[in-house]
């Protein structure tokens, strides 16, 4: 009889692109994929501190809710955020991106992953193009967003 894996047994994915190793892009058919809820986190000048996330329900007031996919690119991400903050409308603005989520023991961890310049979606950065997923973002991860 073969042993089944529990739940709790089960390896979770590591959380940082794989260094030196491309990995297959992956798209979704948006179409046929439900999206997922993105809790997004905005400040102006500079992230919110780890202390901020500390309390399940008492997180940072500055919030946004997308509902977005995994292949979600930074780029996009800036301008949805450009429609809901207007300091990231402003001709010199830069969104500096981060993933909030818990380590190992609990604790949670704020780990820049990249930043765009939001008044020119034409004038694109290397970071514009990375998608969520290649970020390492996994489901129920915090976005942080630093309006610079």
């Amino acid at each position: 009889m073969a042993a089944a894996i529990a739940p709790a047994e089960v390896p979770r994915p590591p959380r940082m692109p794989h260094a030196g190793r491309a990995l297959p892009r992956l798209t979704v058919d948006r179409e046929k994929t439900c999206p997922l809820l993105l809790r997004v986190f905005t400040k102006l000048g500079e992230h919110h501190s780890v202390e901020d996330f500390a309390v399940r329900g008492k997180e940072p007031k500055e919030e946004v809710q997308i509902y977005t996919w995994k292949d979600a690119t930074l780029r996009e991400l800036t301008e949805l955020v450009k429609e809901v903050a207007p300091a990231a409308r402003k001709r010199d603005a830069k969104l500096s991106f981060a993933f909030v989520y818990p380590d190992r023991r609990g604790r949670n961890i704020v780990r820049t992953v990249g930043t765009t310049v939001a008044s020119h979606p034409m004038r694109r950065g290397h970071e514009d193009d990375k998608m969520l997923q290649d970020l390492g973002f996994q489901i129920g991860d915090f976005l942080d967003v630093a309006i610079l």
